[in-house]
C-alpha cells in the first residue's frame, strides 16, 4: 500500500471516529442528559450563578422540546411519560416564545390555586409551612450587601427546600391574587422569591404547559464563582466551589 493510500485511510478513519462521537453526543444530549448552566440568581440559595448541572431528559418523557431547536414537528409527550412532581426543579421552554430555556421549581400542579399572602405561599387555600432558619449573604434592593432572611419551606407532600426573601415580606410579588393553574399546566417559582421572574408574572412566564418541559435538574457537576469565566482555567484552583461538585439537586 502506498503512503498516499495510508494517509487517505488514516484521514477517513479519523473523520469516521469524529462523526460517530458527534452522533453519540447528540443521542445522549437528546434522550438522556443535557448540560445546563445557571445564568441568574432566581434559585438562590439552592442553585447559584456559575453552577453547571445535568438535566435528565427522560424524566417526563419526550416532546418536540427534547430535540435541539425543538426541530421535530410534533405535539404532546411520548415514551415513558411521567408528570412533574411538586418540588421538582425543572428546565422548560418559555411559553411566550417556545425557545428560551428557563429553570424554576414546580410549585403548583394542574387544578391548584396558588397565592402569595405577606410573603407566605398558599396552595389551595392553605398556608405552606415556612420556618426561619437563619440569614443568607445577599444584597438589598439598592444593591448593598445585607444578611437577608432564609426560610425552610415545606410543600404539600412533605418535600422541603430553602428560600430567601431579599426584601422581607413586602416586595411586589409577596401579595398576589389567586392563580388558578389550568389543566395540563404547571406553576413555577424561584427560591429567590423577590428576584425571580416566574409564573407569578403572567405576561412574561405564566402557566407552563407540560409539553414545554425539557427535563429535571439532577446533579451539579461543576461550579465556579460567577465572576470568573469558565475558560479561565488558571483561576480554577481558587474560583471552583469544590463543596458543590457532584451535589444532588432537591
Amino acid at each position: 500500500m502506498s503512503d498516499k493510500s495510508k494517509s487517505e485511510g488514516g484521514i477517513g478513519e479519523t473523520i469516521r471516529v469524529i462523526i460517530e462521537a458527534l452522533l453519540i453526543a447528540l443521542v445522549v444530549r437528546t434522550f438522556l442528559f443535557q448540560p445546563f448552566n445557571i445564568p441568574s440568581g432566581s434559585l438562590i440559595p439552592t442553585l447559584l450563578v456559575g453552577d453547571y448541572l445535568f438535566v435528565s431528559k427522560y424524566s417526563y418523557g419526550y416532546s418536540k422540546h427534547s430535540f435541539p431547536y425543538s426541530a421535530v414537528p410534533t405535539n404532546g409527550r411520548y415514551f415513558f411519560v411521567s408528570e412533574p412532581k411538586r418540588g421538582d426543579i425543572a428546565v422548560f421552554k418559555l411559553p411566550m416564545d417556545g425557545q428560551t430555556d428557563y429553570i424554576k421549581r414546580v410549585i403548583g400542579l394542574p387544578g391548584d390555586r396558588v397565592q402569595m399572602i405577606q410573603g407566605v405561599l398558599h396552595i389551595n387555600g392553605s398556608a405552606v409551612k415556612r420556618e426561619l432558619v437563619g440569614t443568607y449573604p445577599g444584597n438589598d434592593k439598592f444593591g448593598r450587601p445585607a444578611q437577608v432572611p432564609r426560610y425552610r419551606e415545606t410543600l404539600p407532600g412533605g418535600g422541603s427546600h430553602e428560600i430567601i426573601e431579599l426584601e422581607g415580606d413586602t416586595s411586589y410579588w409577596d401579595n398576589t391574587d389567586v392563580y388558578h393553574v389550568p389543566e395540563g399546566h404547571y406553576f413555577m417559582m424561584g427560591d429567590n422569591r423577590d428576584n425571580s421572574t416566574d409564573s407569578r408574572v403572567l405576561n412574561q412566564v405564566g402557566y407552563v404547559p407540560f409539553e414545554n418541559f425539557v427535563g429535571r435538574a439532577e446533579i451539579i457537576f461543576f461550579s465556579i464563582d460567577e465572576n470568573v469565566r469558565f475558560w479561565e482555567v488558571w483561576n480554577w484552583p481558587w474560583a471552583i466551589r469544590w463543596s458543590r461538585m457532584f451535589r444532588g439537586i432537591r
